[in-house]
């Protein structure tokens, strides 16, 4: 083997890719927010007694969890490009990521309504709270605690996702940077090697501080 490591390279684009891996994140957190909030009316219209709402809730999670994400960002950045709108490629990707994690995360909450008692709600009413406030503060904070740990496995996996906004076009997260300076000095086992470590520490540290997390808040 006559392979040389350099690693001073990476060395010294080590800070852009730091820099790089806190918009990974960045990316991966807004794309969770954004999942969630959609997962949660995908999950109650799923359930819901109008036909067309239940239709747009089993396209949507049909859609999401049986087509490549590669795909479902490309119909944003292409599909929706070709239709006269355009988005930026973090957009596109913000948008490809959020929507894949809205349609898992829908089935998740889905099964978690159905681990919740209905009296709840009942008993809920029954204190004179509306049906949002009693989703609000009585079913909400029950379904984050029964879902919480699915919630941090699609949070690692968004956090993966991102990788993929280099087809785009993105320069500007862990794997755009590494993608550019792969090209300019074609180290590539090096930068990549890297790269994949950054990735690994930050899967771990979303895990770990998500049990932490649990551990505090789900004692009791």
């Amino acid at each position: 083997m006559t392979y040389k490591f350099h690693w001073s390279a990476v060395q010294r684009a080590l800070p852009d890719m730091l820099y790089g891996a806190l918009v990974t994140l960045e990316i991966a957190i807004t794309s969770m927010v954004i999942g969630i909030f959609f997962a949660v009316l995908l999950a109650l219209a799923g359930g819901s007694k109008h036909k067309s709402l239940r239709a747009i809730a089993t396209t949507w999670i049909e859609l999401a969890r049986n087509t490549p994400a590669l795909f479902q960002i490309y119909m944003f950045f292409f599909g929706l490009g070709s239709l006269g709108i355009h988005l930026g490629s973090m957009a596109a990707l913000l948008a490809g990521i959020a929507f894949n994690n809205a349609g898992y995360l829908a089935e998740t909450f889905r099964g978690g309504l159905r681990a919740i008692a209905p009296t709840q709600t009942r008993a809920a009413r029954s204190l004179g709270m509306g049906p949002t406030q009693a989703f609000r503060l009585i079913v909400f904070p029950q379904l984050i605690r029964v879902t919480f740990y699915p919630i941090t496995n699609q949070m690692v996996w968004a956090i993966l996702l991102t990788s993929l906004g280099v087809v785009v076009g993105l320069d500007s997260d862990l794997n755009g940077v590494t993608q550019e300076y792969n090209v300019k000095t074609y180290r590539t086992f090096e930068f990549y090697v890297v790269a994949a470590i950054i990735y690994f520490l930050i899967a771990k540290f979303v895990t770990v501080s998500a049990r932490l997390a649990a551990w505090r808040l789900f004692r009791y």
